[in-house]
Parts: structure tokens; C-alpha cells; sequence
């Protein structure tokens, strides 16, 4: 799972980025232009793993994890003349989801590259920038499309090629009236048609609002930001990423000094996660107790190959106990007795929190 890092200039975006990976990338009061990317694996912090760590005392724990690429050379007007370029157009499309970095707060040593702070304003240019993008892809390609099928006769892929025409063509009306792609509702066979072209709009979309060390933690005093598969949160970046460098000792007791229960980065990384329609599930055990990744919906198999491809190929039934049902009784032995303990088989549906045990034979 990849999650692009996006905004204007001297948004903070790069301020973000270190604060959640723990980088130490340089930031600066001007931007370079050049398309530049920052990669870094974050854990997904879960409460849940580590009181089941508690319970299991394991060699090891391990949570789950996500990438994030910090994208530089963005601005207003890139994506207008001819499109975004080859290199910064794949940056951003090969991301699962964004997190697109709106600056909200004023700092005389950060000129604003417009000249004044109007967090809107922001928000909509980096927006139109991505709706002109896949608009020209649309277009091209129902350009190729309308010369196939103008045609005489009928050829195999006519079909085909005529499903998929009106679909970027209600797409193209949307565009058009600027509405991004995530807003739309598709089949599943449309979904799968639509997956190779990367949109960037499509993509799941969390605005952090980056409010400075004093602003408001409400994000409607910034924004009325509303669209589907899209969250809003703000974000204190120059404080966040100063946490980021404590050591966990130092860490807990600045959170406590200043009465914040977790970092928001915390909540910002498992928006991310939920935006991208993942879950997790548990193995436990004294070696390992490990979060597992999942689509929303996966079965009981699909749980097993993201364990190990043997175990779903071997899949005879999975031990399935809830988190809290575990929690509440102490231990698995506990839980059998009192029957929270089940066995399911390979169509069962896997739900965030499962502590799954994987019965195979290969």
C-alpha cells in the first residue's frame, strides 16, 4: 500500500512527511521544482497489538505498515500545458491513496508562493490540477476509441471497446463539471476496466490541514471539503514532527506535559489505512504477534495467502476468536471455555480485529 504525499510549495508537506516516517528530509522556504520522491514504510499503530503483546509477551511484534512518498515539484499550472509530466504524473499515480497537504497557517519566513494564505484556494488548485490531468487522458483516449469504432462492420473487440467509450465518456462529463472520479459510482466490471488508468482523482484522498503550532483542530473552520472516499484532518506539522524526534520516553512525557492523548499523526496513518478500505487481522503466539492486512470483505482464504500462499493453498479451516472477545477472556484457553473460540471455513468473511489460527495441510 502506497500513499502519495502532495501539496502546493511550502505547504509543509515535506514537515509532514518527516514527522511520519521519522525522516530527516530537508525542508525550505523555497521549492526547487525538480520532481523529487521521498519513500519511507510507517507501522500502523494499533492499540490492539500492543495489548495483545502484553498478554502473549512474544519474541517479537510486528505491525502492520504502509509507504508513504513524499512528491516535490508540484505547483499551480503543472498539469495545464500538455498535462504532468511523464515522471511526476507516475510519482503520484502509483500511489493507492493521497494525502494532500493544505497550509493554513501564516509564517513570514515561508513566503506563500500566491503571495497569501487561503487554505480554499489551495485546496482547489492542487484539485483542478488533477481533474485537467485525467481529463486529457480521457479525452485521448476516447479519441483512439471513436477512430475503432467508426469502423464499418464488426470486429472482436468492438464490444468491448464500445462499453468502455460510454464509460470514459460519463467519465469526461464529470471531469468536465469538475467532479473528481471518486465521487462516482461504478459496477464491479467497471471498476476493473477503469483500474489500469491510475486516475488521480479516483484515488482515495485524505486533506491534512496544516494549521501551524496554534490554529484550530476543527476542520470546518478551514474547509467544507466534501466528497466520497475522502477524509479531513488538521494537523500541528513543526510540533508533529518535533514529537517524531523524541525518543518514545521523551515522547510520552511531552504528550502528557501538554494533555494529548496520541500524537495526530497516529490518527492521520490509520485515516490512510481505513481510506483504502484495509482492516487487520491478528496471528498470536509466543514467537510473534503480528497484524495482518486485508481488504474490507476478504475471506477466510484470502487471510490465509496474505499469511503465507501454502496456507491458503492447503486451507482446511481457520480458529477464529475476536479481539475483544479475547481481551475479555485473558487468554485462548479461557475464551474456548466460554466458546468465543469458533471454526470457520473458507467463505467466511474476515472482520477488523480477528485473531485467526489457520488449520492447512499441503
Amino acid at each position: 500500500m502506497q500513499i502519495g504525499i502532495v501539496g502546493l510549495p511550502n505547504s509543509t508537506k515535506t514537515t509532514i512527511y518527516n514527522a511520519l516516517t521519522h525522516s530527516q528530509e530537508q525542508t525550505a522556504a523555497t521549492s526547487s521544482g525538480k520532481v523529487e520522491v521521498h519513500t519511507a514504510m510507517v507501522e500502523v499503530p494499533d492499540l490492539r497489538v500492543d495489548r495483545l503483546s502484553e498478554i502473549f509477551q512474544p519474541q517479537e511484534t510486528t505491525y502492520a505498515r504502509v509507504q508513504y512518498n513524499d512528491v516535490a515539484g508540484l505547483r499551480v499550472g503543472v498539469g495545464q500545458d500538455g498535462g504532468l509530466s511523464g515522471q511526476l504524473l507516475n510519482a503520484v499515480a502509483k500511489s493507492d491513496a493521497l494525502l494532500h497537504v493544505v497550509r493554513a497557517f501564516e509564517d513570514e519566513h515561508i513566503p506563500h508562493p500566491e503571495g497569501s494564505v487561503d487554505a480554499i484556494r489551495d485546496l482547489a488548485d492542487l484539485e483542478f490540477e488533477f481533474l485537467i490531468s485525467d481529463l486529457q487522458i480521457v479525452e485521448r483516449r476516447l479519441e483512439r476509441l471513436e477512430h475503432d469504432l467508426s469502423r464499418k462492420g464488426i470486429y472482436p473487440e468492438r464490444p468491448s471497446d464500445q462499453a468502455e467509450f460510454d464509460l470514459l465518456d460519463r467519465i469526461k462529463d464529470a471531469l468536465e463539471k469538475e467532479v473528481p472520479i471518486r465521487d462516482l459510482d461504478f459496477s464491479l466490471s467497471e471498476e476493473k476496466r477503469l483500474r489500469g488508468y491510475q486516475f488521480l482523482t479516483a484515488k482515495p484522498a485524505l486533506i491534512a490541514i496544516s494549521v501551524g503550532d496554534t490554529g484550530s483542530d476543527d476542520p470546518g473552520d478551514y474547509s467544507n471539503y466534501q466528497h466520497n472516499h475522502s477524509d479531513v484532518v488538521c494537523i500541528h506539522g513543526a510540533l508533529e514532527m518535533e514529537i517524531a524526534q523524541l525518543s518514545p520516553e521523551d515522547a510520552e512525557i511531552f504528550l502528557e506535559e501538554y494533555g494529548i492523548n496520541e500524537p495526530g499523526l497516529n490518527r492521520m496513518i490509520r485515516l490512510n489505512y481505513e481510506l483504502l478500505g484495509l482492516q487487520s487481522f491478528f496471528t498470536v503466539g509466543e514467537d510473534e504477534v503480528r497484524a495482518w492486512t486485508v481488504p474490507q470483505g476478504a475471506n477466510a482464504v484470502e487471510a490465509a495467502g496474505a499469511i503465507h500462499s501454502d496456507l491458503a493453498r492447503g486451507f482446511i479451516r481457520a480458529e477464529v476468536v475476536s479481539y475483544q472477545d479475547l481481551i475479555e477472556a485473558g487468554s485462548i484457553n479461557e475464551a474456548r471455555k466460554m466458546g468465543a473460540v469458533r471454526l470457520e471455513g473458507k467463505n467466511y468473511i474476515v472482520q477488523d480485529g480477528d485473531i485467526l489460527n489457520i488449520r492447512f495441510n499441503v
